[in-house]
């Protein structure tokens, strides 16, 4: 397949996935989570950017396969400014799970869920009614909510402590949660990776994808791969992270390929940009 042998995918419908995008890459789709997948997981999200190798190794593969798009739970715009991807061209970015999209230096979005705006409001009197501890913290992302654990001094009991209460909150607006690494994040339904990822293949006519994420979030989209190869589709699915890690062993162990985090998907990138080269 002209890959170093530690791309080959470890399953039949992988490596099979890899000859589709391999021999015909202007109808292959490369499709990516953000944090923990091209940027580093930080205990402030705000901080985050994406690997410094990120922009070469997108800049190369938008000349050479159908399209490159970014799936983050994140606004459109901050995952642009954190991931250094303005001005690359061919680039589309789903932020909010698919509800708002990025291309061409525009968003575009539908109108927010009224459930979010309820939520944010009531979020405070909740976590000080259940006792949860200093270091637990509530991210605006403007089209939904997530509270975090990670600060805190036991980030998995309070995860545990929150989920119940969390969960009826966001039931009570219209919401729901999507669970993460030690965040729980409440948003409308109807709005998550897999549905996202399938809109945008359709819409691009793809006959292969390759897709790479870390989290809970990222198993619709894994799903979505796995459903479309059974109508015909080619599909690599790649986890950022280690069989080990807890919060990924779900994606670690359906995935065709494991890499090692962010620096690992970009060497992928890159040598995955370098084959399609030298055709």
């Amino acid at each position: 397949m002209g890959f170093d042998e530690k791309w080959v995918p470890v399953t039949g419908a992988g490596r099979d996935g890899l000859r589709g995008i391999l021999a015909a890459p202007g109808d292959a789709v490369v499709a990516l989570d953000f944090d923990g997948t091209l940027a580093p997981i930080v205990a402030d999200p705000s901080q985050a950017r994406a690997h410094p190798g990120v922009r070469g190794a997108l800049g190369v593969l938008t000349g050479r396969v159908g399209a490159v798009v970014v799936i983050t739970g994140r606004p459109a715009a901050l995952a642009v400014e954190y991931g250094g991807l303005a001005g690359l061209p061919g680039v589309v970015v789903l932020g909010h799970y698919g509800a708002e999209r990025w291309e061409g230096g525009e968003v575009s979005a539908p109108e927010v869920h009224p459930g979010v705006a309820a939520v944010r409001g009531a979020l405070p009197g909740v976590l000080e009614r259940v006792g949860a501890p200093g270091g637990t913290w509530v991210e605006d992302k403007g089209r939904s909510v997530a509270v975090h654990t990670r600060r805190t001094a036991e980030p998995d009991r309070v995860l545990e402590l929150l989920r119940g209460p969390v969960g009826e909150l966001a039931a009570e607006h219209g919401l729901v949660v999507e669970p993460g690494r030690l965040v729980l994040e409440l948003r409308p339904p109807g709005v998550d990776k897999g549905a996202a990822l399938t809109g945008f293949l359709r819409e691009r006519g793809a006959r292969a994808v390759l897709y790479a994420g870390d989290d809970l979030g990222d198993v619709a989209a894994f799903a979505a791969v796995e459903k479309l190869r059974g109508e015909g589709l080619a599909g690599v699915l790649v986890c950022s992270g280690a069989v080990g890690d807890a919060p990924v062993r779900e994606l670690a162990e359906r995935a065709d390929l494991v890499v090692d985090g962010p620096e690992g998907v970009v060497e992928l990138l890159g040598d995955l940009g370098e084959v399609l080269t030298g055709r």
